[in-house]
């Protein structure tokens, strides 16, 4: 059988987070499932899938997509019950289509975004940048360049540092932000203050990750 080779494209690989000392594996396994299921909104070329283990995976047509996606799938893990965190890698290249009928893919895109996620995970174990969640690599060979990884990887640096410390409210609220909502629908649903919430977005940095987001949505 001939093989498929794509233009370019984004891919991501996921791997949630300490989840071998979860209470209930099946249940956080559920949670994953559902998340992924409600994810149209983000725009992949194939659902997002579970692919083995505590890892899943997905494609976009371009890495700001890729970038955004991580972000939103990371908070809604983060809220959720049972709330887990989560981190990827975003590669960028070519993908061969191995088997069409099992959705098997390989390629460089693919091999950049392993060996992203295997950085990611070697930088947080290191105390300064413990906060590390998210890494982009990209084939030089590409047939379309990716954006350039040393300044996608700077802000992306910057929005781990932000986003990791944060308490959950704060990462509800950065969610819902994303999402649209305003912060006055969000203080209702959080039963706080307009005020308090305007404090948070302000205090806790929700403003500056906003506009990294736009940014990064652009690349």
């Amino acid at each position: 059988m001939k093989q498929k080779t794509s233009s370019p494209r984004a891919v991501v690989i996921a791997d949630l987070v300490s989840s071998r000392a979860a209470v209930d594996r099946r249940l956080l396994h559920e949670r994953v499932v559902a998340v992924l299921g409600g994810a149209d909104r983000l725009g992949a070329l194939s659902p997002l899938r579970v692919t083995v283990g505590d890892e899943f995976q997905g494609a976009f047509a371009g890495v700001g997509q890729a970038l955004h996606a991580t972000l939103w799938l990371r908070l809604m893990l983060l809220t959720g019950e049972p709330g887990v965190d989560v981190r990827f890698g975003v590669g960028w290249g070519e993908v061969t289509e191995v088997d069409a009928a099992g959705g098997i893919e390989d390629g460089p895109a693919w091999w950049a975004a392993r060996d992203a996620i295997v950085a990611v995970e070697a930088e947080a174990a290191r105390g300064g940048l413990r906060h590390r969640r998210t890494a982009y690599r990209a084939d030089p060979q590409a047939a379309v360049p990716g954006p350039d990884p040393a300044l996608v990887e700077a802000l992306l640096v910057c929005r781990d540092q932000v986003a990791g410390p944060m308490s959950v409210r704060s990462a509800r609220l950065l969610l819902g932000l994303l999402e649209g909502r305003t912060q006055l629908e969000l203080a209702e649903s959080e039963g706080i203050s307009a005020s308090a919430v305007s404090q948070r977005v302000r205090g806790d940095g929700l403003a500056a990750l906003l506009a990294a987001e736009q940014l990064l949505r652009g690349v």
